[in-house]
């Protein structure tokens, strides 16, 4: 009798632990405002935009180390790029590919009476009776094992210090400030994630008919796309995609255990929106906007205390996330060098430099003139 009562105690807390879930801001884009500087410098060491932010900080990523020997080291100093919002982009698909809706359809920040500032977008799709869709995606794809730190005067990134000599704030760059505060805002990550049971957005419709989706990669680098509903409502709404295939009952689930050593640590990544037109809806100019996503999850590792530090042993798992760590700058770094290398290429002057300016003109009138006595 004892024996049951023992078997019944552990099967209600393993009933409790897996009808647990998580819920966690995966990425809230007030947070990203432009709060830093990143522009090239005058021969005099001055810069004409150093007063208007262009780069969020806390998200700021370097990538001076993808770049070869031919660069001086102030083009080096400028090869920076970060998740503020005026830097992500618009992605449309070969329909809607024309040449006046790549310079038109951009990413701004927007100032809310509500939630300070928000992401606004703007899509201009073809007015033609066929399917388009566009995706709002990050300037580079968030890293996944960007170690944490903070910026210093330079602009550098180190790792914090805590009083004990330890490092503080998060492991990873693109975790929440908070990792055990469920309403403490991360920037496109979210560690520790198994089976994913709700997912919300926060938006403002405009009365477009168009669909709304959430882009996630996990740690296999497989991308989903979630549908997360339509926009046509006015104001401010939470739009959630609840997964069908969620089990809540255990004992009806397929219980599958995995080694709990060296496997890395799953993981929920965004990789932006898609926003799609029916062939049938109207087309032309689209604006939204985004406050935040927010996911809800089962937790794919319990946290425990235990015996044997195996990573201090071994160190498996640093080596294979440093490994992934290389990988994932050097195709950041190498895109993002070819757009500086773009950039510095592209025509600065707004207009010609006048041939005759007032003085000329004035001197051929006065020749002119004398020309005629």
């Amino acid at each position: 009798m004892k024996k049951t009562l023992v078997l019944s105690a552990a099967l209600m807390t393993l009933v409790g632990l897996s009808s647990f879930a998580e819920e966690r801001t995966l990425i809230d884009f007030t947070t990203l405002k432009a709060d830093t500087a990143v522009y090239p410098q005058n021969e005099d060491g001055s810069s004409s935009d150093e007063q208007k932010p262009n780069q969020n900080g806390r998200t700021l990523m370097d990538y001076r180390k993808a770049a070869g020997a031919s660069f001086t080291s102030d083009q080096k100093e400028l090869m920076k790029s970060s998740l503020a919002i005026t830097q992500w982009e618009v992605v449309l698909n070969s329909s809607a590919r024309t040449v006046s809706s790549l310079a038109l359809s951009q990413v701004r920040e927007a100032p809310s009476k509500a939630f300070d500032t928000v992401m606004g977008v703007r899509v201009v799709f073809p007015t033609g009776a066929y399917n388009a869709n566009a995706k709002i995606v990050p300037p580079f794809s968030i890293p996944a094992y960007e170690p944490y730190g903070e910026l210093d005067e330079n602009g550098d990134r180190k790792a914090a210090e805590s009083g004990d000599g330890e490092s503080s704030g998060p492991k990873w760059l693109f975790e929440a400030d908070d990792p055990s505060d469920k309403a403490s805002p991360a920037y496109g990550l979210v560690k520790n994630v198994g089976t994913i049971k709700k997912i919300a957005v926060t938006t403002m419709g405009m009365n477009f008919p168009h669909a709304l989706y959430v882009l996630l990669s996990d740690t296999d680098g497989v991308e989903r796309r979630y549908f997360m509903g339509y926009l046509g409502f006015d104001g401010w709404k939470t739009l959630e995609w609840n997964n069908p295939e969620y089990i809540s009952e255990v004992r009806t689930r397929e219980i599958r255990v995995y080694p709990i050593y060296p496997r890395g640590e799953p993981f929920a990544k965004f990789e932006g929106f898609q926003i799609c037109r029916d062939a049938a809806h109207i087309g032309d100019d689209f604006i939204g906007y985004f406050k935040d996503v927010k996911i809800i999850y089962d937790k794919a590792n319990l946290e425990t205390e235990r015996d044997i530090a195996d990573e201090d042993i071994w160190g498996i798992i640093g080596r294979k996330e440093s490994a992934r760590q290389a990988l994932e700058m050097s195709r950041f770094g190498n895109k993002q060098v070819n757009r500086y290398v773009e950039q510095r290429k592209m025509a600065v002057e707004e207009d010609f430099t006048p041939t005759i300016d007032a003085n000329n003109s004035a001197a051929a009138q006065s020749n002119g003139g004398q020309a005629a006595n």
